[in-house]
């Protein structure tokens, strides 16, 4: 994904930059600009205060570079760049410290209109990421039958695994539901929608409403083909084969069996009374 797409990265770059806004104000309190005499460009920007401690300018410096660190991007994501004669473009967060050197590239000015320049860019394209922003599918979000199970095995990389772990638990509460376990389950899903009416030791599963309703009869024609389909696509190979999948491939294949397990959970139960 480009970055400048990126709602959490673009948050990120907001957060750091802010941090990094502060620590150098903070940074500026403990210096004075220099007055340009004696040759403006060639001594430092700024000078150490006096009375101020050397270790705690130290331990500033430290934090602001270590944020810098975090903010490697910012420059190309803003384009926020300041041109030095002799030199080109010259990224302003990476080299704020250039302000304590001799001749220094930059001065306090430049960083902190840097810093407002990319504020404003960065919040900028937040708004467009927030703009063109998918909806994103969490696994956590899926049916707890089937994030449950898949749960700890998709947390440590076994995506294939957790697949057949979830598959397996919506067949078992199919075969719950239905009190079987006598057959495939590709045809226990088959025999369990199946138009036919229910026998004895053979339950059906309906959708609920009126039999005759053609919404009704609809759905339980989708499910009569999507569970068993289902089973056969998703769960036989994750079960049987051992090629791993993508962390893409087996999410989509969660949601697909976490789509089944919402609906199963609204069918009903139609048995019959023996004689």
């Amino acid at each position: 994904m480009d970055p400048k797409n990126s709602v959490d990265y673009l948050t990120y770059l907001q957060s750091q930059l802010d941090a990094f806004s502060s620590l150098f104000e903070e940074f500026m309190t403990m210096h004075v600009e220099s007055s340009g005499f004696g040759g403006r460009g060639i001594m430092p920007a700024v000078f150490p205060a006096d009375g101020v401690d050397a270790d705690e300018i130290a331990a500033v410096t430290r934090k602001l570079d270590r944020t810098v660190g975090t903010l490697m991007e910012l420059a190309n994501i803003t384009e926020v760049r300041i041109n030095v004669q002799g030199i080109g473009p010259v990224d302003p967060f990476v080299n704020w410290n250039t302000i304590r050197q001799p001749k220094p590239v930059l001065e306090p000015v430049n960083v902190r209109s840097c810093v407002d320049q990319a504020a404003g860019r960065l919040e900028a394209l937040l708004r467009r990421a927030q703009a063109l922003e998918s909806p994103a599918l969490s696994p956590i979000q899926l049916h707890p039958l089937v994030w449950a199970p898949a749960q700890r095995l998709w947390n440590d990389g076994h995506f294939r695994p957790a697949v057949a772990a979830a598959a397996e638990a919506v067949n078992s509460q199919m075969k719950q539901l239905t009190g079987r376990n006598d057959a495939p389950d590709t045809s226990l899903w088959q025999q369990a929608f199946t138009k036919t009416d229910p026998e004895p030791g053979k339950p059906r599963l309906r959708w609920p409403g009126a039999p005759d309703d053609r919404d009704v009869t609809t759905m339980l024609d989708g499910l009569r083909q999507f569970a068993p389909g289902t089973n056969m696509v998703i769960r036989n190979p994750a079960t049987h084969e051992q090629t791993e999948l993508s962390e893409q491939v087996a999410l989509e294949y969660l949601a697909t069996l976490s789509v089944l397990a919402r609906l199963l959970e609204q069918c009903e139960v139609h048995t019959v009374t023996p004689s």
